[in-house]
């Protein structure tokens, strides 16, 4: 087990991934890489949390206290402080993972403002940003340990109400699927239907004839895994030798992923992936439910992991020997009628609000259809004026005539001068005949 689930573990102290805190670290033993990864938290920063803390493992100084801290120094923010005497190569590197944290909340908020047909011209993402527990949204540019205390809390709040959340999501679930089977069997004709419900009832009681279920934690379920999955001798059970046993990574702890590993061989009593009456979204609700159970007796000090001294001493109790037979989910309802009937009325409220949109979407596409259309139009007469003016370009130029009224009065101009011209002509060859005639020249003299 290498530091950062040991880290996962102080941090978070729940999930159902196998992180615990290695007693002696020159014991530990190469991981292969399926060894070494770590269950998603499910927590909707999970990728943040896992490198902001491989960030800090490369740092000496931290990765020294975090191996001397426990869980409370941890949840309860004093490990936060020693974050001012990391390297600044470490720091630089958890400001740039901040800062792409808050860049990508912004687009979440924007994502979901955009759903909501938000109008976000003038968004305040500080205020927005303040619904985010999980990091310092009054400086979005830097890491200090403010950061780091309230990703420690934020994480260990949200993780410990992680199993509730999975059980209200496992009862929408079996609602759903009682939904569906409803509206399926109204789509079908009364005999069909008839059909179909016995065939439906058939199937469920196949499946509740299932062997008995031992009680998880009971000595009868520790005997069977002892002798079927140990394949030891269920006289010589021995509770520490079983503890250390299936305390797979020699922590010195069953954690949550341990004790379920526990729980295979009742379950496979009732479910089986194979069978039609089987679901296995069933199976790990079952599961989830056995570990509670165990952890609610064992676990004294409720830091979701068992002790060596816990598990002991559980052994010692009444119902170690002489439990209450355990209830599996098919002998009592997940829900309740009323239950469901609220459910289906919040389905048909977001199916007419899915209507809605879908309407405004399609308005919204013929709106957009049209108007592209018009831009098409518009296009191309674009495109005969482009053609003709350039046609008009190519085309040799010519003098253009003058203007109608300039012609005709050029004509009349024309006209004048040329009866003026003859006038002219006319006087001058009268002035020319009126002249007396001149003498000969060069003639003799005649005395």
């Amino acid at each position: 087990m290498n530091l950062k689930a040991a880290w996962l573990l102080l941090l978070l102290s729940v999930s159902a991934g196998v992180w615990s805190v290695p007693i002696d670290r020159n014991d530990i033993k190469e991981e292969g890489p399926e060894e070494n990864m770590v269950k998603d938290t499910g927590l909707y920063y999970d990728r943040y949390l896992r490198e902001v803390i491989e960030v800090l493992e490369t740092d000496p100084h931290f990765r020294e206290k975090l191996q001397t801290a426990n869980a409370d120094d941890i949840k309860n923010g004093r490990l936060s402080k020693e974050l001012d005497l990391v390297s600044h190569n470490v720091r630089t590197r958890l400001d740039e993972l901040k800062r792409q944290e808050v860049s990508r909340l912004r687009m979440l908020l924007k994502a979901k403002l955009d759903s909501t047909n938000t109008q976000s011209l003038q968004m305040d993402h500080a205020s927005l940003l303040k619904q985010f527990e999980h990091l310092d949204p009054h400086n979005q540019n830097t890491f200090e340990a403010k950061d780091l205390e309230l990703l420690i809390t934020t994480a260990t709040k949200d993780l410990e109400n992680y199993d509730a959340e999975r059980h209200e999501e496992f009862k929408r679930y079996e609602m759903l699927k009682e939904h569906e089977r409803r509206e399926y069997l109204k789509g079908l004709d009364q005999e069909k239907r008839e059909k179909e419900e016995k065939r439906l009832q058939e199937l469920k009681e196949k499946h509740q004839k299932h062997p008995k279920v031992n009680a998880p934690g009971s000595v009868a379920q520790l005997r069977e895994v002892w002798e079927e999955t140990d394949g030891l001798d269920p006289k010589e059970f021995n509770p520490k030798t079983f503890f250390k046993l299936h305390d797979t990574n020699g922590d010195g702890v069953l954690d949550e992923q341990e004790l379920e590993a526990l729980f295979t061989k009742e379950l496979e009593k009732v479910y089986d992936p194979k069978n039609e009456e089987d679901d296995m979204m069933e199976m790990e609700e079952e599961r989830l439910r056995m570990r509670e159970y165990v952890m609610k007796s064992v676990d004294t000090n409720k830091d979701r992991l068992v002790t060596m001294e816990e598990f002991l001493k559980s052994t010692e109790k009444k119902e170690f020997n002489n439990p209450k037979e355990w209830e599996t989910l098919d002998m009592k309802p997940v829900y309740s009628e009323e239950e469901l009937q609220r459910f289906e009325a919040e389905l048909r409220d977001k199916e007419e609000e899915l209507k809605r949109r879908a309407e405004t979407l399609r308005q919204e596409q013929e709106l957009l259809m049209e108007r592209g259309k018009a831009l098409e139009a518009q296009k191309r007469e674009y495109q005969q004026a482009v053609m003709e003016m350039s046609k008009r370009q190519q085309e040799p130029v010519a003098a253009a005539p003058p203007p109608a009224g300039e012609l005709q009065l050029q004509l009349e101009t024309n006209k004048v001068d040329e009866q003026e011209a003859k006038a002219a002509e006319k006087r001058e060859a009268q002035v020319q005949n009126s002249l007396p005639a001149e003498p000969p020249q060069n003639q003799p003299v005649h005395n």
